[in-house]
């Protein structure tokens, strides 16, 4: 499962990191949670790759009504050649989902604490994806997606028997690349090696979805106060971002 997580790298780097040709200025998120738009690379019939805001909360096209639906965050990786709202997308509209960490829950008894997770070096993690384009009845349309799960790795099973599918960079173009026939990218569904990733406990600050801030990511038990805004590489400060608003929608 994957129900919250943060992509806080700076969008040179996501740029360099996920080869899409668009120059996107983004603020850093800290707790990102369904329902709200996030970042999602896709490629076009050319194979170029294009970077995209979409709805987490795959919405399937024939669906009357979203709100008469489940909140379809994520998406089984053993089945969505086969469940009727996902087999569409995963042969046509795959995509990738930039992360810089992920977070899940440890219960103990009543207790719950929660743990980031994100790659021992430090670099960007490739969720798999799938999209949809939802047409309302009255016209709109909105871009959506979900997280492609799968079993979970040795480091993560203590914590969830499921983690998101990262795709690694060499094999970015093969789960991009929907002009083949047949599903022989769903193959790249599975875990991460174990030595992938590192988890620690984290601020219970983390429960609240709108709270967007690095407090969210403290070590647990440690007294936080609200940062500062993120530093520019050379000390800098970014300015505020039109942009914000795009990414900052109620849950």
């Amino acid at each position: 499962m994957c129900g919250r997580f943060a992509l806080t790298l700076f969008p040179e780097e996501v740029q360099s990191q996920c080869g899409y040709e668009e120059q996107v200025e983004f603020p850093p998120r800290y707790n990102i949670a369904p329902t709200q738009p996030v970042a999602v690379v896709t490629v076009d019939a050319a194979g170029r790759r294009h970077f995209s805001l979409m709805r987490w909360g795959f919405v399937p096209a024939w669906a009357k009504d979203p709100a008469a639906i489940p909140l379809l965050f994520n998406a089984r990786g053993e089945t969505i050649g086969e469940k009727a709202a996902f087999r569409a997308a995963a042969r046509h509209r795959r995509c990738l989902v930039p992360a810089s960490a992920f977070y899940e829950w440890r219960r103990d008894g009543s207790k719950s604490t929660p743990f980031m997770i994100e790659r021992a070096d430090g670099r960007l993690m490739l969720f798999a994806g799938i999209w949809e384009t939802y047409a309302s009845p009255n016209g709109s349309e909105i871009d959506t997606v979900a997280i492609v799960t799968t079993d979970a790795n040795g480091t993560l099973a203590a914590l969830h028997p499921r983690m998101p599918a990262i795709i690694a960079p060499d094999d970015a173009e093969l789960w991009l690349d929907c002009t083949q026939p047949g599903l022989d990218a769903l193959g790249l569904v599975r875990p991460a090696p174990d030595d992938l990733l590192t988890m620690r406990p984290v601020s219970q600050n983390l429960n609240d979805a709108r709270r967007d801030d690095g407090t969210v990511q403290s070590p647990a038990g440690e007294a936080v106060s609200t940062p500062a805004c993120r530093p520019e590489k050379g000390g800098r400060k970014r300015p505020p971002n039109v942009q914000l608003s795009l990414f900052d929608e109620d849950v």
